[in-house]
């Protein structure tokens, strides 16, 4: 298994000592708790009035407009955690630097939503999903198969969540994905799984003269459309509604990409799956045509706590999502790749928030 060098570290020898050991199993057996607690810390506005200087246990009461047994307790417990520290002599709390990231890192603050709003109480079935290869924690919301037929009919509050963190690791890849893309000057991109366009409304903002096409689920096409009314390049976003869960629909044949561009896309599907579509690719590419795989690959991060938000984040898929995908290793992906007649040209990685862009050919 390759690994880059930071995750090789983390991953493949013991750091803690017996005592640390013991305390990280009573953290994850509390682990429940230690979300809900820090959550609220946030949300109630301790963390971030504590940012601003040390309080007492009366003053954080008054100001988040809770009792002070509710504050005492929450202090308490947060002490536990490790996000505040106390002054014993003046009864003051201070913020420590994990309280300070949980405030402030953009990531965390989106992992956290998406977890308390997509995911909590579904992963009460995480057993239940295993044992099937179903997402068993789907249920909470609604009947669907997977969670994106059901994307547009979830509460505004789950998918304001769902989009935010699927927006957040995205976008936050563009700026550096797009000289990429266009390096080779296409003019038909075909945006495979392009959710709500907005990577094709940056694409046809780069480049005057690019014509998109956005292949999706029909629902998924006429939230895209809702979403771009306005962009004044809309004209050159074009939607083509399939479902590519279905091994007989092809990608549309009359595009003739230069090239086909997968972001955060093909980690939605199993490994067959997935070998499937990349056929289907593979099928609609030309000599010239660029596959141009985007993904967050957990054993190519810089640093490991990436990797750990990643693995993570793979129950959800189990859960949640479909039952059966995950945040993929970088070899499993080269190996489909190879099954489905491809090769890879190159790769490009730490992208955003730690992307890697696969550039693939035809055989």
């Amino acid at each position: 298994m390759n690994l880059f060098s930071s995750i090789e570290k983390a991953y493949t020898r013991e750091h803690l000592g017996a005592r640390e050991a013991q305390r990280l199993a009573e953290f994850i057996a509390f682990g429940p708790i230690v979300f809900q607690v820090s959550r609220l810390m946030v949300k109630f506005g301790i963390l971030e009035r504590l940012r601003d200087g040390a309080m007492t246990l009366p003053q954080i009461a008054r100001a988040a407009g809770i009792s002070e047994y509710a504050a005492k307790v929450l202090m308490e417990a947060s002490l536990s955690i490790g996000t505040v520290i106390i002054d014993p002599e003046k009864d003051e709390y201070h913020l420590t630097k994990a309280g300070w990231f949980l405030l402030t890192d953009q990531a965390t603050r989106t992992n956290m939503d998406f977890n308390n709003d997509v995911n909590y109480e579904g992963f009460f079935h995480l057993e239940e999903a295993l044992k099937e290869g179903k997402p068993a924690g789907l249920r909470h919301f609604g009947p669907w198969p997977t969670i994106y037929e059901g994307l547009s009919s979830l509460p505004k509050q789950v998918q304001d969540s769902w989009f935010g963190f699927d927006h957040f690791y995205s976008d936050h890849s563009f700026d550096e994905a797009l000289p990429i893309v266009f390096a080779g000057k296409p003019r038909r991109i075909m945006d495979v799984g392009g959710n709500t366009g907005r990577f094709s409304q940056r694409c046809v903002a780069f480049d005057p003269a690019v014509e998109m096409t956005i292949v999706d689920l029909p629902q998924q096409i006429g939230l895209m459309k809702e979403a771009v009314k306005g962009d004044p390049n809309a004209s050159r976003i074009h939607g083509y509604g399939t479902n590519l869960l279905d091994p007989g629909n092809g990608l549309p044949d009359n595009v003739h990409p230069d090239v086909i561009w997968m972001s955060q896309f093909l980690d939605c599907f199993s490994e067959a799956q997935i070998l499937s579509i990349l056929l289907r690719a593979a099928k609609a590419m030309e000599a010239s045509t660029r596959l141009m795989i985007m993904e967050t690959f957990w054993d190519r991060q810089k640093y490991e706590p990436a990797a750990f938000c990643l693995t993570l984040t793979s129950l959800y898929f189990t859960v949640m999502a479909n039952g059966n995908s995950k945040m993929y290793h970088s070899d499993d992906f080269i190996r489909l790749i190879r099954e489905a007649g491809l090769e890879v040209e190159s790769i490009h990685d730490g992208l955003g928030q730690g992307h890697s862009i696969i550039v693939c050919i035809k055989k």
